[in-house]
């Protein structure tokens, strides 16, 4: 918990700093739309998140939910709100491609717990801070995403 402790203070100060993770696989371009801001299929929700981290199957999952919702709320100083049926995110971002340039309306931060990982969607270059992770045990990363088992 140590570790996790200081990585959700790291998120405070780091949590913002780029818009890598733009979650290309899952846009649509929405035709009626004159601008380059595109319609993605994993919006926000009314969905409530205590009910979500309280139907949860596994008693590890619902516990370490509740801490990321904690770290993650203090970080972004923003509200859990569901996105889709099964990610929590915090906050919202308009980011922007730099490659096709479209635009995407995203959470700040988020996480998903899923069967096999919790899956952190961070929007930062999880490459650059390999040092910073090096120290929080056994994990595995992705474009924006950061897997681990449990806190």
């Amino acid at each position: 918990m140590d570790n996790w402790h200081c990585w959700g203070d790291y998120l405070s100060h780091h949590a913002f700093t780029t818009s890598r993770c733009i979650y290309q696989e899952i846009l649509t371009i929405n035709p009626k739309s004159m601008s380059k801001l595109v319609e993605i299929k994993t919006k926000e929700t009314d969905q409530s998140v205590e009910d979500y981290i309280n139907k949860l199957p596994d008693a590890q999952q619902r516990a370490d939910s509740l801490q990321l919702v904690a770290m993650m709320q203090k970080a972004s100083g923003a509200e859990p709100k569901m996105w889709g049926s099964s990610i929590i995110g915090f906050g919202i971002n308009r980011y922007k491609s730099p490659r096709t340039g479209r635009e995407v309306n995203w959470f700040k931060i988020g996480f998903s717990p899923r069967k096999a990982n919790l899956s952190l969607h961070l929007v930062f270059d999880l490459q650059a801070q390999a040092e910073a992770l090096s120290k929080l045990g056994k994990h595995k990363t992705g474009v924006g995403c950061l897997y681990v088992k449990k806190l």
